[in-house]
């Protein structure tokens, strides 16, 4: 998991160079060519969390409506809903979860553009879809998934702005914004601020992961890594959601990590953290500057909210594998957890 998560900066420039950037830049150019009305994200798991993501991305930068399938309403009801005039994506590190391969089969046939967002190009999925993004995050030597995570939060944000853009090609700027991103992930990766909170926290008996817009999905897959080389009770609300009930559970032995950027979804964090510190909880803050109402903060760049998942989640991986060593568990080898995880 420690070498995976270090891979990062790598993967990040790899994905953003020749062929794999052309290759997106084609993609969003078919897409945009289309003109669809609506976006469904179909995934599981990890892939979820960047599904949501990208469902952010489209409403946001696109204006179009997006939505998460619910697999589940194809592979065990039976119902074949009509996706004329809808992009579907099916975003999977592997790419061979039998209910994402059915979901896109039968939306091709509705008349849906389908897509594969996965680190497997020659995956069910990738054959099911018309088109196909190579995540191209090379081999995972861990269950618990990392930087196939966030080489399609990458993709998903190419894809999107190149679609804005209308023939795929990424402005300049946001060109130059985005070949910045290895450099800052080798920085954020050399910060011990994770180690040193593990330390804090072995002992804890339930976490709170928290953060609003792009923000919340890295407070999801941070739960995620929590539990599944913690065993560690997590719980992810968006900021939103926090405040409507789950807030009761707050106290001063509940530790909360709270994802606060820079933008608009950081912004609206800040009657949260003024919430939890009326309750006294004990909250970490992640992101570039002090927060009101956080007692430490787990830091990095200031950059655009849109960019910020891609960097907020790399020390809360770390956190994840040093927390779990703390308690003396392998984060390699999740009791009852394989690599791919078929489901129907």
């Amino acid at each position: 998991m420690a070498a995976d998560i270090a891979e990062q900066p790598e993967v990040f420039s790899r994905l953003l160079s020749g062929a794999h950037a052309d290759s997106i830049a084609r993609v969003a150019a078919v897409i945009a060519a289309h003109r669809p009305r609506h976006i469904v994200f179909t995934a599981r798991g990890t892939s979820d969390h960047a599904a949501l993501y990208g469902a952010y991305l489209a409403e946001i930068r696109l204006g179009i409506s997006t939505g998460l399938a619910s697999p589940s309403t194809i592979t065990v009801f039976g119902a074949r809903p009509d996706l004329r005039d809808a992009l579907v994506i099916g975003v999977s590190q592997s790419g061979g979860s039998a209910d994402l391969v059915e979901v896109v089969r039968v939306a091709r046939e509705s008349g849906a553009l389908t897509l594969a967002v996965t680190n497997n190009p020659k995956s069910p999925l990738a054959e099911a879809s018309e088109l196909r993004l190579d995540v191209a995050a090379g081999h995972e030597r861990a269950v618990a998934a990392t930087k196939t995570y966030t080489a399609e939060l990458l993709a998903l944000l190419m894809l999107i702005e190149g679609i804005r853009a209308g023939d795929g090609v990424l402005p300049a700027d946001e060109r130059r914004e985005l070949d910045r991103l290895p450099g800052l992930a080798s920085a954020v990766l050399e910060d011990q601020t994770a180690w040193q909170l593990a330390a804090r926290y072995r002992f804890a008996g339930r976490v709170v992961t928290t953060g609003r817009g792009y923000a919340y999905p890295t407070a999801r897959e941070t739960a995620l890594k929590l539990m599944e080389t913690s065993y560690l009770p997590a719980l992810a609300f968006s900021g939103a959601d926090l405040l409507h009930g789950p807030l009761a559970m707050a106290d001063p032995d509940v530790p909360v990590l709270a994802v606060v950027g820079n933008g608009p979804g950081g912004a609206a964090m800040r009657e949260v953290l003024a919430r939890l510190g009326e309750r006294r909880a004990d909250v970490v803050a992640v992101g570039p500057s002090d927060a009101p109402g956080s007692a430490l903060r787990i830091p990095t760049p200031a950059v655009d909210e849109r960019y910020a998942p891609l960097l907020d989640i790399l020390p809360l991986q770390r956190l994840a594998l040093a927390l779990a060593l703390a308690r003396g568990e392998d984060p390699d080898a999740p009791r009852g957890l394989k690599k791919v995880t078929v489901t129907r």
